[in-house]
């Protein structure tokens, strides 16, 4: 990522790509209060600079039936560099997991899996996770509900 130093506007068009990644070049230049072809400018540099890695739409998970959200976490038998590696591929491969987060302390991962129902998670832990080889504890927990869901990071712009 490029050092570069980011000033007030810079932020400001941070805040607001995070919070809409659809607004238009003309509305994210009146938000940030500069003119469109500067905006544009700033916002292919800010790019550029690895500051913004993508943008993608929100779905809604239930509307396309995946009615379960779980949390799994995975103790491996080993932690050498080759089975953790493998491990990751693995994860990579399974489209229901959405997250994957490699932690310190008592467990090595912590997966986000989406299913389509109770069974459908089940058999995902049980015919999938649990089966792959490294695998030696696999604890789980269902969502209930999402109490606050804000993606990215807490952008602070200056007054």
């Amino acid at each position: 990522m490029e050092n570069r130093k980011l000033d007030a506007i810079d932020l400001r068009i941070l805040a607001e790509l995070q919070a809409d990644g659809r607004i238009t070049n003309v509305e994210l230049s009146r938000r940030a209060k500069i003119t469109a072809p500067p905006c544009l400018r700033r916002m292919r540099a800010l790019e550029k600079a690895g500051y913004i890695e993508g943008y993608h739409a929100d779905l809604n998970g239930k509307a396309l039936g995946f009615s379960v959200t779980g949390f799994v976490f995975v103790g491996l038998a080993g932690q050498k560099d080759a089975d953790l590696k493998h491990f990751e591929d693995r994860v990579r491969s399974w489209p229901q997991v959405r997250e994957c987060y490699m932690l310190s302390g008592e467990v090595d991962f912590l997966l986000k899996v989406v299913a389509a129902d109770l069974a459908a998670f089940q058999s995902f832990i049980t015919d999938t996770l649990t089966a792959e080889k490294n695998v030696a504890s696999v604890k789980s927990s269902l969502m209930i509900h999402v109490s606050k869901n804000e993606p990215g990071v807490p952008v602070t712009v200056p007054e």
